[in-house]
């Protein structure tokens, strides 16, 4: 079951990092409509579903049975997501994961911070410039 209104799509197979961006999202009450996919076939089935649109997806590249760049290809080829924000959120640093990131249209790459506090506050500033100061098309 899906809320009514999704803003962040989090596609995230870690458990942990993913608990991680919740409550760093909570902490900054941006959390109350977030929907979590596990891998990137699940984010793919969430799109197929016609069902609302966010208005931000952070995703993960290192994802089981779809890889977040596959992911990302398929958003930004589709007329009706390719609009929608697309935030990395990666513990990849390797330059040709970013190079094709950007090249697939990735609105922002972001290395994963090792440590809590760090990691809390970047996901926290994703959002609140994703959610609050982006203007998007109508």
């Amino acid at each position: 079951m899906m809320p009514e209104e999704v803003e962040i799509l989090l596609v995230e197979d870690n458990p942990n990092d993913a608990e991680l961006t919740l409550r760093a999202l909570k902490q900054r009450k941006l959390a109350n409509q977030v929907h979590l996919c596990r891998d990137g076939a699940e984010a793919m089935e969430f799109f197929d579903a016609a069902g609302p649109v966010p208005k931000v997806v952070l995703l993960d590249l290192k994802l089981p049975k779809m890889d977040g760049l596959e992911v990302l290809r398929r958003l930004k080829a589709d007329q009706r997501t390719k609009a929608i924000p697309v935030v990395i959120l990666t513990s990849s640093r390797e330059e040709p994961d970013i190079e094709r990131a950007y090249e697939l249209g990735a609105n922002s790459y972001i290395v994963k911070p090792v440590d809590f506090e760090a990691f809390a506050r970047a996901v926290s500033e994703v959002g609140l410039y994703w959610l609050l100061l982006n203007h998007p098309p109508q």
